[in-house]
């Protein structure tokens, strides 16, 4: 991967090198935009093992598809640097990026990309299993996990909903009460699925020859368990952003915090688009990918838009500038010929 060097001009800066900034910069590659996928090396995919639930690609290592993804962007032209962005802001109709080695990047548009960060609940050696044997998307992980015996620690909104579909994969699933008694209601919803509620905070994970064999509460208690499911806080990585009066809002899921945009992925601030995790902290890989697709070819469209006014605005001067000077020449004509 290159590094950026020199201040450079392009059609379109994607921050970002994920599936959503690799997919976005792919499609603009395509339509013959010059464009450029600053990458921090950081995905937030990195602990896991394989991606599960893209169609020709399941199981795929996450580190493989972007490799792959790097080099289909690239061969069409793309280029893809390691970097870390540090500021955005307006510049001469267009945007100045700044990295924080102090390269800096122009471009008329930009699409973010940044995916979030997931904040987890701080129970020791948690973290050390996360991506692995302690999941939080049963979509991405359920199969792999499937008929085993799974546990739900209650650490954010979501926590009884992601119980209940959990259940969907194994019929031995315990719910973590954690820190958040869990409704009346919810209480009732886990019992009618046979989800079994323990209380009690969790102290610590069990883990034997690096498998998760068990849970920990305060008093000692060991839960014996082979997964389990969190949901952590997922916040999008765009700080950055703040020069353009762009700050992650509270999602309406209560999941974490998010960049909002419209339909077409296009954020408050003009000129700027968002995709995959930084806006919508549910999408995965796929979804992620789709949405960097779908912005790109906003993003392309809207600089047609704008090139097609251009020229427009510069026909009617050429035209105007040509019926003035055969008009000057009539007159000249005119004057030759005594009339």
């Amino acid at each position: 991967m290159e590094v950026v060097s020199v201040s450079e001009d392009y059609d379109v800066v994607v921050i970002g090198g994920g599936a959503a900034g690799l997919n976005g910069g792919l499609m603009l590659a395509r339509a013959r935009r010059s464009v450029v996928v600053i990458d921090a090396g950081d995905p937030r995919n990195a602990p896991a093992g394989h991606v599960h639930g893209l169609l020709g690609r399941e199981g795929i290592a996450p580190g493989e598809l972007l490799e792959r993804g790097r080099a289909e962007v690239s061969g069409f032209g793309g280029r893809v640097l390691r970097g870390t962005v540090g500021a955005v802001a307006r510049e001469d109709g267009g945007f100045a990026v700044e990295l924080v080695d102090g390269s800096r990047i122009r471009a008329r548009r930009v699409l973010v990309t940044t995916g979030l960060v997931d904040e987890l609940p701080d129970v020791p050696g948690l973290r050390d299993r996360w991506g692995r044997d302690v999941l939080h998307c049963p979509y991405c992980h359920g199969w792999e996990v499937r008929d085993q015996a799974i546990g739900v620690l209650a650490s954010g909104p979501l926590s009884v909903h992601q119980a209940l579909l959990f259940r969907q994969w194994s019929d031995d699933v315990t719910f973590f009460s954690h820190t958040l008694r869990p409704t009346g209601e919810q209480v009732e919803e886990l019992a009618a699925r046979d989800i079994r509620v323990v209380d009690g905070e969790v102290a610590s994970l069990e883990v034997v020859e690096d498998r998760l064999t068990g849970v920990r509460l305060s008093d000692g208690t060991l839960v014996a368990r082979e997964a389990l499911a969190v949901s952590p806080r997922m916040v999008a990585r765009a700080g950055f952003l703040a020069g353009l009066g762009l700050r992650p809002v509270d999602h309406p899921s209560g999941a974490g915090e998010h960049i909002p945009a419209d339909a077409a992925g296009r954020a408050e601030a003009p000129g700027v688009w968002v995709a995959g995790n930084v806006t919508d902290l549910m999408a995965q890989v796929g979804a992620a990918a789709a949405a960097g697709a779908a912005a790109a070819a906003q993003i392309n469209a809207d600089l047609v838009a704008e090139e097609t006014r251009e020229a427009v605005a510069a026909a009617r001067n050429r035209f105007s500038a040509d019926t003035e000077a055969r008009n000057c020449a009539r007159v000249a004509a005119d004057r030759r010929h005594g009339l």
